[in-house]
């Protein structure tokens, strides 16, 4: 089983810290960015599997970052959280309702069919 990095990128630092307290158990390496600065520099150095982008962040800032991804080359999937299910972001590859469950079962299925396992 490999290890699933994840940048998890979020102004409000207990938001953050909640949902990295989800995916940890759950088996991902959660790398937590306070601010857009921050999750820049982490994804410079490093090697992430998957972008979260907290509801914390405003829409426009998060097209912003996901665009600074895509303009370094990456094809990291970038998942945007959103306040209600019908949300959806055209820019990030999955809009995802923030709540545990949806979050979990949605970046799961998305990691999955990056890695071109079957979702069952």
């Amino acid at each position: 089983m490999s290890l699933t990095v994840i940048l998890a990128v979020g102004l409000d630092s207990w938001k953050i810290t909640a949902q990295s307290s989800v995916l940890r158990p759950a088996g991902y390496i959660v790398v937590s960015a306070h601010s857009i600065r921050d999750a820049i520099d982490h994804f410079k150095g490093g090697d992430f599997d998957l972008v979260l982008l907290d509801q914390s962040i405003s829409v426009e800032d998060k097209e912003r970052l996901t665009c600074m991804i895509r303009a370094s080359g990456s094809q990291t999937p970038v998942v945007s959280a959103a306040h209600f299910s019908g949300d959806s972001h055209s820019f990030a590859e999955a809009t995802l309702k923030n709540d545990s469950v949806a979050m979990l079962t949605g970046m799961g299925e998305l990691l999955a069919i990056r890695s071109g396992m079957s979702v069952v």
